[in-house]
């Protein structure tokens, strides 16, 4: 496999970059839902026609990241399926629906996954999980009222991508996410538990951003590697990134 990037997401590939010698991932671009700045959408626009057109004259199979958050569903009543029709909310959402066509026009062969807010080794600090922890030990958390994140374990990514890659899935774009929108209130009282702290909180009104995503399609195309969600999901991935370590950032 190659892997195109050398942040966060590309960082956690290294582990199976000696499988799918046919497949080029591209772990590069605009990662912050608030990005607006058109400059920062031109590169990864560009970056992704040049690797696309690549990969087709060469017969390697292209698989983009894009996003299954907010900024790419809205507010949803029902689990968002990715055959649905989207209406992203903000530049960042629209830049990645205009991206995930470009792959899909320019690729010889392609798959598209779209991740809710991942959250592993060496993360940045202004991405959900190491932000929030940094709020926490400095005693005052700046909370949005009733937002909602879905939080995935940036090895369940691995694991889904090499599953649906063994599996044959391509010229697909499938969810990969938890499923379970988490009050961020909850994700808060998590840290605090396992820090020993408590935060004083900074209540901000805002639209209510609720976004419950389909996971169906990854459990049907890769069942084993589709992340379980729920209470013990949190649990487990709080345990594992919040602490001593450095909440995911070493």
């Amino acid at each position: 496999m190659e892997v195109i990037g050398r942040g966060f997401l590309a960082g956690n590939f290294q582990g199976i970059s000696d499988r799918h010698p046919d497949v080029t991932l591209i772990a590069a671009g605009v990662s912050a839902t608030g990005v607006e700045n058109p400059a920062e959408f031109a590169r990864e626009s560009e970056l992704v026609r040049s690797v696309t057109d690549r990969c087709r004259l060469r017969g390697r199979t292209v698989v983009f990241f894009s996003t299954a958050s907010h900024a790419m569903y809205g507010t949803t009543r029902v689990p968002a399926e990715e055959d649905a029709p989207v209406a992203p909310v903000n530049p960042y959402g629209r830049h990645k629906a205009a991206l995930e066509e470009t792959v899909a026009a320019l690729a010889g062969r392609w798959l598209t996954l779209r991740l809710s807010h991942v959250v592993g080794p060496r993360q940045r600090p202004h991405q959900l999980l190491p932000a929030l922890t940094e709020q926490v030990r400095a005693g005052s958390v700046r909370l949005y009222r009733d937002a909602h994140r879905d939080l995935v374990d940036a090895a369940d990514v691995v694991g889904a991508v090499d599953a649906l890659l063994t599996a044959g899935v391509r010229d697909r774009i499938v969810n990969v996410a938890a499923g379970t929108p988490y009050p961020v209130e909850e994700i808060v009282r998590g840290i605090e538990r396992r820090l020993g702290r408590t935060a004083a909180r900074e209540s901000v009104p805002a639209a209510a951003q609720r976004t419950e995503v389909s996971v169906e399609r990854l459990r049907r195309l890769a069942p084993d590697a589709c992340p379980r969600g729920g209470a013990e999901y949190l649990a487990d991935l709080l345990d594992r990134h919040v602490g001593g370590a450095g909440c995911g950032v070493q």
